[in-house]
């Protein structure tokens, strides 16, 4: 082969490589937020499609924690994003009528994947 061809398949390799794994962030994103509507929709909140946009999606979860919606703002300062970040998902365990001190689990590397599908399908 000469390097045009070679060029080529590399090419092609790479953009076949980079449309998985685009395929599979999607695939993990449109799960991610039909977990959060189920958490809603469990607590009594009616979410609609704000938990299908990327920022906005928190102002449901705000409501189901029974946390006031100017806390959005909050999330966009850093260190305090991570303070009311682990207040909300306390408040939604408590919601979910599961122990606040489950957000620990949170900080577990590989078990934090299963804290949101964990309440959104537990009972």
């Amino acid at each position: 082969m000469n390097e045009t061809a070679t060029n080529a398949a590399a090419t092609g390799l790479s953009l076949a490589a980079l449309g998985s794994i685009l395929l599979v962030a999607l695939a993990l994103y449109v799960f991610t937020c039909f977990c959060l509507k189920l958490i809603c929709e469990k607590c009594g909140v009616n979410p609609g499609v704000l938990i299908w946009i990327p920022i906005v999606q928190i102002l449901p979860l705000l409501q189901v924690a029974g946390m006031a919606p100017w806390m959005l703002i909050l999330f966009l300062i850093p260190f305090v994003n991570f303070v009311i970040g682990i207040m909300l998902w306390a408040k939604i365990c408590a919601a979910r009528g599961k122990s606040p001190w489950l957000v620990i689990l949170m900080f577990i590397p590989v078990v934090n994947i299963a804290f949101i599908p964990y309440l959104a399908f537990s009972e």
